[in-house]
């Protein structure tokens, strides 16, 4: 079912390649650019499921494409500013959100050919860790200071809490589906 909804996921999986070239132009504005095209991506992502809520367009299509997206523009862009800054300060939480999220997926798939896939729900935790996430990326991405302020810097010190909330969301889902992992594993 294409909705407006579902269009806005799927455009942030159109916007990867537009990110990925953005990124890696040799011009002073690229980082600009590339930092837009993520915060077009990040407010697709909280536009699309506050939107399918209110026209009531919840989808069994949009249930799959929305956190394929979400998942992918954000392991491509931590990829990207990975490759631009190849240090063990980067490394560290970028491994650990991205385990998280590979974690939890197949946690939610599990939990899912159970029947349980309630106990998994999103939680609150998590929409505050994907907003420091992508917060923390569009600073990372843009790098250069702002009006005197060090984005970059700014932009690691929120990866690192998007990291923290990223392992305290898994422990928090995993301890849910404890029970279930334990009786049924």
């Amino acid at each position: 079912m294409l909705n407006l909804p579902n269009i806005l996921s799927l455009l942030r999986i159109l916007l990867i390649p537009v990110l990925i070239v953005l990124y890696f132009l040799p011009f002073d504005s690229a980082p600009i650019w590339a930092a837009i095209v993520f915060a077009v991506a990040a407010v697709t992502d909280w536009l699309d499921g506050y939107l399918a809520r209110l026209w009531d367009q919840a989808s069994p299509f949009g249930a799959f494409i929305d956190p394929v997206a979400d998942k992918l523009i954000v392991v491509v862009a931590l990829l990207l500013i990975l490759f631009k800054t190849a240090t063990w300060y980067i490394l560290i939480p970028v491994v650990l959100i991205v385990s998280r999220e590979l974690t939890v997926s197949a946690l939610r798939e599990w939990m899912a050919e159970l029947g349980q896939r309630n106990v998994v729900k999103v939680s609150n935790m998590a929409k505050w860790k994907t907003t420091f996430q992508m917060i923390a990326i569009g600073c990372l991405i843009f790098y250069k200071p702002l009006f005197g302020l060090p984005i970059f810097e700014i932009g690691l010190v929120l990866l690192y809490v998007a990291a923290w909330l990223t392992l305290s969301s898994m422990f928090n889902y995993l301890q849910a589906a404890w029970p279930m992992l334990r009786n049924k594993g």
